[in-house]
């Protein structure tokens, strides 16, 4: 069995710093990303789904 520690990882790792992370891009995520955005944060939105795809319009 090959050692693991000296296997190369299957895809590239990069990392990523930010200022304020919002985790969904329902309305409320979508606002929280935009309004700290525009405060001049370094923003990232992360979600499940395509953003237009949220609960939202269901509420």
């Amino acid at each position: 069995m090959p050692n693991s520690s000296s296997a190369a990882p299957a895809y590239k790792i990069i990392d990523h710093t930010y200022d304020t992370v919002v985790v969904g891009a329902g309305g409320s995520g979508l606002r929280a990303t935009m309004g700290s955005a525009e405060a001049g944060l370094k923003t990232a939105c992360i979600t499940k789904v395509f953003p237009t795809r949220s609960h939202t319009v269901a509420a």
